[in-house]
Formats: structure tokens, C-alpha cells, sequence
């Protein structure tokens, strides 16, 4: 939470709600389940499009976040990254530059 920069906005037994900027996500355990990090390609949680997405990945890189996939420019118009949450999630931050 801390290193992504989300603020904890409300929390229930078993979930929370983290909000940056205009970005809410609501996190639940699903303790029964399989952790993200054993299912690959299906652990995609999000993709959150930015303003500046080298600004956050300069950000994130100085807090020791685990990327995926690091900036680059694609053939889609999107500048983006990836990062891995510690539990396995995968989040893609982009920027339209198309």
C-alpha cells in the first residue's frame, strides 16, 4: 500500500478499499482460493492508465517495486509498465501517447 502510494480508505473483515488519485481498488482474501502467483497470465489484476507513466515508474523504481515489464513504448499507443503485487497480482499502468 505504502509503496504504491494508496492511501487505506475503509476496511472491513477481509477487505479493504485503497485509493490514489482517482483510483479505488477494493482488495479481498480469498483464503479457500489459489494465490495469484501460482496462476500466471490469469493474475492480471488491473490496468490503470496515467498521466505520466515514466514519472510513476521512476517513482515506483526508487521504492523497490517488483516489475514485470518494464517502460517502454508500444505499438498500441500505450507507454506502459507492469509491476507484481507481493502476493503474485500483476498490475499494468499506461499512458496514451498514440
Amino acid at each position: 500500500m505504502d509503496v504504491l502510494g494508496f492511501a487505506l480508505l475503509n476496511e472491513f473483515p477481509g477487505w479493504a478499499f485503497l485509493g490514489r488519485d482517482n483510483v479505488v481498488v477494493m482488495l479481498g482474501e480469498c483464503a479457500d482460493e489459489r494465490p495469484a502467483s501460482e496462476i500466471g497470465d490469469h493474475s492480471y489484476f488491473a490496468y490503470i492508465e496515467v498521466r505520466d507513466a515514466s514519472m510513476l515508474f521512476q517513482e515506483f523504481e526508487t521504492k523497490g517495486v517488483t516489475f514485470i515489464k518494464t517502460i517502454q513504448d508500444e505499438i498500441w499507443g500505450m507507454r506502459e509498465f507492469g509491476i507484481q503485487t507481493v502476493d503474485g497480482h500483476r498490475i499494468m499502468f499506461g499512458q496514451d501517447v498514440g
